[in-house]
């Protein structure tokens, strides 16, 4: 009897996992409280925006204006700050037609919806539930906590397209529809050209027919404008050579990305232009070796995509520490996945020069503000290609579904081959 019994009595209880605590009361529901806070916040942000500028903010008054322009007859690019495709006049000529009163007050609302429910689709994307403490404490983080954030508001950029867009892309994919994840994609690309270097993921994923859509519907978009507006040819004859230049005064000491700072610290522009093309092609490579490991999970897209943008961000021109807005909030939302490269402290130190709040000797102007930018753009770009060229122990087991999470739920569905 006692040699029967010895197996039950010699296996001891599984300690408790001391990680799965804080896990488990993020993921729990928040209060009515929270949301309360949640919205007055967010209410309180666009409310800044609307009295602080007619327009919507100084960005939005750029796209407005050449609306205006189109609608009166003239040529929308003989502005040289309206950098985008022929089709985005039509958007411009939409929000031109409001009354003042009303784009003052829809363009900062319309912004900070836009990156409310790309976080929304960036948590669905990840399993995590929508009405969970995680999901108000980190929008509530990004808004307060993280400057970009607040700039893109302020400024009433169309980066918030692209906020929205990529993480509605990828949910879509992950449950399989990526011709309207193409869909998607093209129409954000028409709105603004920010996320073209997720057409890398379709090719990688060989989704031909979405990558037709991603393609088609901006040119046919902008081919369409082009018939109606004077003087389309603008964009190649003005606004690329402007950007290939760096654009101007205005705009050069708030570009971030490699060719623009690099220089401003002594180093020659060829040599420049050649350490931002390596470091964007070593991006790309890495964005590669992360989707042919192909680890159930919607960490593949999510990684593969964020890396693909950090290494455009390296090398164009202009890069905006605002466009960080697209990739950060992304993989915030991932944290419970293993292996995630929001769980490495050096993921949290690369945000840290753009805290509110942040001070470095000589870098507290406004116009040299870049150079903190660069620091965060470099420092999460390198992280994430850590993470996509080495496996992580366990990375194939969800930190969500650990902790008993909606990952859970369908691990099966998550490693199918539908992509």
């Amino acid at each position: 009897m006692q040699l029967r019994d010895a197996p039950r009595t010699s296996a001891p209880d599984p300690a408790p996992v001391p990680a799965a605590a804080p896990r488990a009361w993020l993921l729990r529901p928040a209060g009515a409280v929270w949301f309360v806070l949640l919205a007055a916040v967010l209410a309180a942000r666009a409310a800044h925006v609307a009295v602080a500028d007619a327009q919507g903010g100084m960005d939005n008054a750029f796209v407005v204006h050449a609306g205006q322009v189109w609608l009166h007859g003239g040529a929308p690019y003989g502005d040289r700050r309206f950098l985008y495709l022929p089709s985005a006049v039509l958007f411009a000529a939409g929000q031109a037609l409001l009354p003042a009163a009303v784009l003052r007050v829809a363009a900062p609302v319309v912004c900070v919806g836009l990156v409310a429910a790309g976080w929304w689709c960036a948590l669905r994307l990840f399993r995590v539930p929508a009405r969970s403490r995680f999901a108000v404490l980190g929008l509530l983080g990004l808004v307060l906590c993280w400057a970009p954030v607040g700039h893109l508001i302020d400024l009433g950029n169309w980066t918030a397209v692209g906020a929205l867009a990529l993480p509605l892309a990828l949910l879509l994919a992950d449950r399989g529809r990526w011709g309207a994840a193409g869909v998607v994609l093209g129409l954000s690309v028409a709105v603004k050209p920010l996320l073209v270097p997720v057409a890398l993921l379709l090719v990688l994923a060989r989704q031909w027919r979405a990558l037709a859509w991603t393609v088609a519907l901006p040119l046919a978009l902008s081919a369409g404008m082009a018939l109606v507006m004077p003087d389309p040819g603008g964009f190649f004859t003005r606004t690329l050579p402007f950007l290939l230049r760096g654009g101007d005064a205005l705009m050069r000491p708030f570009d971030c990305s490699l060719p623009a700072v690099l220089p401003r610290l002594g180093v020659p522009r060829t040599a420049a232009e050649a350490v931002a093309l390596a470091a964007a092609a070593a991006g790309v490579v890495c964005a590669g070796r992360r989707w042919r490991r192909a680890d159930p999970g919607p960490a593949r897209l999510a990684d593969t995509a964020a890396m693909l943008m950090l290494a455009s961000y390296l090398v164009s021109r202009p890069s905006y520490e605002h466009y960080l807005v697209v990739v950060v909030p992304l993989l915030v939302a991932g944290v419970f996945e293993a292996g995630a490269a929001a769980r490495s402290p050096w993921f949290w130190a690369a945000l840290m020069p753009q805290a509110p709040g942040f001070a470095f000797p000589g870098l507290e102007a406004s116009t040299r503000r870049a150079f903190k930018d660069v620091v965060s753009l470099c420092g999460l770009a390198l992280v994430l290609a850590l993470r996509c060229v080495r496996p992580w122990p366990g990375e194939r087991v969800s930190g969500a579904a650990g902790a008993g999470g909606p990952a859970a739920a369908e691990p099966a569905r998550l490693g199918t081959g539908r992509r």
